[in-house]
């Protein structure tokens, strides 16, 4: 059967039997998307791991709100703010995320000392199931890897939680290496350019190590390390309810093994409605470039092309500005206000403010032209300024999902933990059946 024939038998005949009119929903009370009609979320479970503030409730009903991001209680920007010098964020906020508390400087040494001596991968892992089995799409690299990792486990299908613990802390640690391997592996055997593979450092970060694991010569400046650094901090969780880490809590309601849990929640993150919305935030740029002609292009033309996004003329037709929107922030979203600051620095060392101001302008001009044409702005999100810091920092686009997994997996492993201690009940909503009963028909007799 052709893709014309099947279609136009399912949109015909078959349609009696498998359509699902969309006012049925309201009629039911089923939530789309889970989502209420007013647009928060339907809670699933209670949670004290992070909180993403968007909105109060009050007499009057919803009230938009700026933006806030809590960590075990903690404002997202005070703990950017509170790392200095040679404090590198990420191990910390991984601290307080799975433990509760921010730890004291012994803590978080002994801390960092587990990490590290989790960072190694077993070198017949890297040549048998990277080096030679390079992957077309790193996400789901990432995924094969992971579940590998589970046949060089002693007691893979242990999931007490302080098992869970120490194997999630090894996968924390070594995904960064994995995703950098699987890319050079994927560049050398699809892409035909040169392989280099580097160990781990020992006296490195998570953030010092992606990037120089990642560049030939392995050098980077400290405000580079430390920007990765904020990139991973800002993405290490986001509540309960988003779609990879609600996926690895109901596969691990099911009682099955964390490297399960871990691969389905890459698996998630993968969609472009997700994670790979960075991606489509850094593609719609070029498009805009493109079209206006370079980075000094007049306010004017930057005009057009945002009009012309929203009129589904540009990029990918869709009629979205990627980048701006999400589902619980109404005003501002704190991660793109960091990181928008953030890429400052950075962008004045390695000669990038004229991009950077242009990405400015973009972003004034979006938020003008959606009021004038639909009375009201959306929010930047994180996606928008993070594909520009990837940029600077030279990770190449087939490495912005994954690093997103190498941040969000302490979310997913805090809220795995957390459903294993305080609920501990398979995950099992209800549908409703809307269809009519029908008796079975002989086939001799159809």
């Amino acid at each position: 059967m052709t893709k014309e024939s099947y279609l136009a038998q399912f949109y015909g005949k078959s349609q009696n039997y498998t359509e699902i009119p969309n006012k049925w929903y309201k009629e039911y009370d089923v939530k789309k998307g889970l989502r209420n009609e007013d647009g928060t979320g339907v809670r699933v479970g209670l949670t004290r791991v992070a909180d993403v503030v968007g909105y109060e409730e009050t007499e009057n009903g919803i009230q938009a709100i700026p933006g806030k991001l809590y960590y075990r209680g903690i404002d997202i920007m005070d703990l950017v703010e509170g790392k200095h010098g040679s404090h590198f964020g990420y191990e910390e906020v991984c601290f307080l995320l799975l433990f509760g508390y921010l730890p004291r400087q012994k803590e978080l040494n002994n801390f960092c000392s587990v990490l590290r001596e989790n960072y190694r991968i077993p070198d017949e892992f890297v040549e048998m199931n990277l080096l030679r089995m390079p992957g077309r799409n790193l996400m789901n690299k990432l995924q094969d890897a992971v579940l590998t990792l589970y046949n060089y486990d002693d007691d893979p299908d242990n999931t007490e939680v302080y098992d869970t613990l120490e194997k999630g802390i090894s996968l924390l640690a070594k995904l960064p290496s994995i995703a950098c391997y699987a890319y050079q592996s994927k560049v050398h055997y699809y892409d035909r350019g040169s392989l280099f593979i580097h160990y781990t450092n020992p006296e490195y970060s998570i953030a010092e190590n992606f990037l120089s694991l990642l560049r030939k010569d392995q050098s980077f400046s400290p405000k580079e390390a430390a920007l990765l650094d904020t990139i991973l901090m800002l993405h290490a969780d986001h509540g309960g309810g988003n779609n990879s880490t609600f996926t690895n809590v109901v596969i691990s309601s099911t009682g099955t093994d964390i490297y399960s849990t871990v691969s389905g929640s890459i698996g998630s993150l993968k969609g472009p409605r997700h994670g790979g919305a960075n991606i489509k935030a850094a593609e719609m740029m070029d498009a805009v470039l493109e079209d206006v002609g370079g980075y000094d292009a007049s306010d004017e033309k930057i005009r057009q092309a945002v009009i012309k996004l929203m009129n589904g003329q540009l990029y990918d037709r869709s009629g979205l500005v990627y980048g701006f929107g999400h589902a619980v922030y109404t005003i501002t979203d704190p991660r793109a206000e960091i990181l928008r600051s953030r890429c400052q620095a950075v962008a004045k060392e390695k000669g990038h403010l004229t991009e950077l101001e242009f990405y400015s302008r973009f972003e004034r001009i979006v938020q003008e032209v959606m009021i004038e044409t639909k009375g009201k702005a959306l929010p930047t999100n994180v996606d928008f300024y993070s594909g520009f810091a990837y940029g600077m920092l030279q990770i190449p686009r087939d490495l912005y999902t994954p690093l997103f997994v190498c941040s969000r997996i302490v979310g997913w492993l805090a809220h795995n933990i957390e459903n294993k201690l305080y609920d501990g009940k398979i995950m099992r909503p209800a549908t409703k059946y809307v269809g009519e009963n029908q008796k079975y028909i002989p086939m001799e007799e159809r």
